[in-house]
């Protein structure tokens, strides 16, 4: 199992009952950017990949 696997798992576990906004979503990924910079890249990458899913352009 791969590190990020258990990570998903971990917060299935901890939050997978609580509904959340994708507005809380973004500022929670904006302070993880805030405070580990050098994951701006992934998370920018992530949150692009999320907004386009049902694209049907992409």
């Amino acid at each position: 199992m791969y590190f990020t696997d258990r990570g998903i798992e971990e917060l299935q576990q901890r939050r997978g009952d609580e509904e959340v906004t994708l507005a809380w979503l973004g500022e929670r990924l904006q302070e993880f950017v805030d405070t580990h910079p050098e994951f701006e890249v992934a998370v920018e990458r992530f949150a692009t990949w999320l907004a386009r899913l049902d694209d049907p352009e992409d």
